[in-house]
């Protein structure tokens, strides 16, 4: 897979990388791929890569998007340059046709006969032999001059004066009409405009094609330069991979390789914080584990030798008793320092989909559990009804971990307060208990792992439990505070984010037989 994922990087980027394979052996490929010529750029980039499409690199795929869009932005421009002069042409064609065509009309009316017509349309023909004209006077019907295909026949107009222009069997037509009914038609050739386009479409060609080939030479140094940063950012990676020291990157400048380098430090910095967490855990969970495993296989060596050695009569009865059940004490403590640690592992590496829980009918599950291990402390307990988004697994457990710590803590007789008030925006669960309470200096360091203050070490426990209650707190977003309660003991304060429940869904649990505790004389959160 690591294979697969570094001959992908490689072909879409353009830069190698170093792999292992299944022995272990490091495999350096080249760190750049050889300079192609310009042939061989415009074939990768527009011929190979219209066909292998993600096969082609990063550097070839900015190359391609950067040529395509400057060939398009040419071609419109050519064609928008292209129809403009085009366009230009003809109006000044048109323009000196109508300029001719007036003055023609203009003088054909002062003219009394055809011959007289004629001669004027001769004159004409002699200065612009590269136009061919025909006029017709107010009073005859006849056209006098060159024959001038108009698609038919003049039609006479008894209004107004017109000047139309047409283009028939490659001449350019332009026929004035002045308002006496005087009409003259004018003709002229149009291929040497035609030619003068054609001239112009092959200028704008080439400049098409020059201006394609510069950009795609320009695009794929621009890329190159462009990947620099990044292949600056994968040797460090590389030599991060080779050392496996979590260092920062350097990181130069403000813009998005900036952003990215300091996104790869952000993530190194959290697997590096990662890594020494579990390094800690290791190696705390390794010195607790220890002890008791040490006195543990002691005492069951000592049960084997005697069983063994049919020794039963050198100790007592009593003697034998109390080891047994050491032993016993000691697989029970093993196996809720092992569940500690399976909960905290959890918690480090926890992606549980967060889902919409009742606060209150969780604490009220973990009182009743409680209050059946320590039957010889009362508890006292009133919550409000509150909903908050979390992981139920954890919230099961911590706090479970929470009131078994006051319990644990509380003499025989001792009283176990825990009480959830609710506001609006947020709810705030307070534990009391009755035991000798919680030294100023210690009261960060009781969330550490496997921290145990000198009084504790003649308690049962693992040093895991509020470790735990930290951690999911700090996971659904809820603080945490350790006080002194009324009666000198410890009070835990936890403030928790979430919303009161509607009226309905109280109405839903109730229907489906949950025990939902209330506050006495206060009124529901709506």
């Amino acid at each position: 897979m690591l294979r697969q994922s570094a001959t992908h990087f490689e072909r879409t980027t353009g830069i190698s990388l170093e792999t292992e394979d299944a022995s272990g052996a490091t495999t350096r490929k080249d760190q750049e791929p050889p300079r192609p010529n310009l042939p061989t750029i415009l074939f990768d980039t527009y011929i190979r890569g219209a066909y292998l499409g993600s096969e082609m690199t990063l550097r070839q795929q900015l190359a391609v998007l950067t040529g395509v869009l400057v060939a398009l932005t040419l071609l419109v421009t050519a064609s928008v340059s292209y129809w403009a002069a085009s366009t230009s042409i003809i109006g000044m064609m048109d323009n000196d046709l109508r300029t001719q065509g007036a003055m023609l009309a203009y003088d054909s009316q002062e003219m009394s006969s055809d011959e007289e017509l004629a001669a004027e349309v001769q004159t004409f023909r002699r200065r612009n032999p590269h136009i061919l004209a025909t006029a017709s006077r107010a009073e005859s019907s006849r056209f006098v001059g060159d024959e001038i295909p108009v698609g038919g026949d003049f039609a006479r107009m008894n209004y107004g004066a017109d000047v139309s222009a047409r283009t028939l069997h490659g001449n350019r037509v332009l026929v004035t009409r002045l308002d006496d009914g005087t009409v003259v038609a004018l003709s002229k050739a149009i291929d040497p405009t035609r030619q003068l386009q054609r001239s112009i479409a092959a200028a704008l060609l080439v400049l098409l094609s020059l201006g394609w080939i510069v950009s795609t030479m320009v695009a794929f140094l621009v890329s190159s330069s462009g990947m620099r940063p990044l292949r600056k950012l994968h040797l460090a990676l590389k030599e991060v991979t080779r050392t496996k020291e979590l260092k920062p990157l350097p990181v130069q400048g403000h813009d998005e390789m900036a952003r990215i380098t300091n996104a790869f430090n952000d993530m190194m910095a959290s697997l590096q914080d990662s890594r020494t967490r579990q390094a800690q855990l290791v190696a705390d969970a390794g010195h607790e584990l220890k002890t008791p495993l040490t006195s543990m296989r002691t005492n069951i060596e000592l049960l084997m030798m005697m069983y063994s050695a049919e020794r039963q009569d050198q100790i007592s009865a009593e003697d034998r008793a109390d080891l047994e059940r050491d032993v016993l004490a000691q697989m029970t403590e093993m196996s809720t320092l092992i569940g500690d640690l399976v909960d905290l592992a959890r918690e480090d590496s926890s992606n549980v989909e967060f889902e919409e829980i009742r606060l209150d009918v969780i604490l009220d599950e973990a009182v009743h559990r409680v209050e059946r291990r320590r039957p010889d402390v009362t508890f006292q307990f009133n919550a409000d009804p509150w909903l908050i988004m979390g992981d139920r697994f954890a919230m099961g457990r911590a706090p479970l971990n929470l009131i078994d710590n006051a319990a644990k803590w509380s003499p025989e007789g001792g009283t176990v307060r825990i009480s959830l008030r609710a506001a609006k925006k947020y709810a705030v669960l307070v534990v009391d208990d009755s035991g000798p309470g919680i030294a100023p200096e210690e009261r960060e360091r009781v969330f550490e792992r496997f921290y145990r203050s000198a009084e504790s070490r003649a308690m049962p426990g693992s040093g895991l439990g509020l470790a735990i209650v930290k951690q999911v707190m700090d996971r659904h977003g809820a603080r945490i505070f350790v006080e002194e309660s009324d009666d000198h003991g410890a009070r835990f304060r936890v403030v928790f984010p979430g919303r009161p429940p509607a009226a309905d869904e109280d109405i839903l649990l109730e229907d489906e037989g949950l025990d939902i505790p209330r506050l006495p004389n206060k009124p529901q959160l709506s």
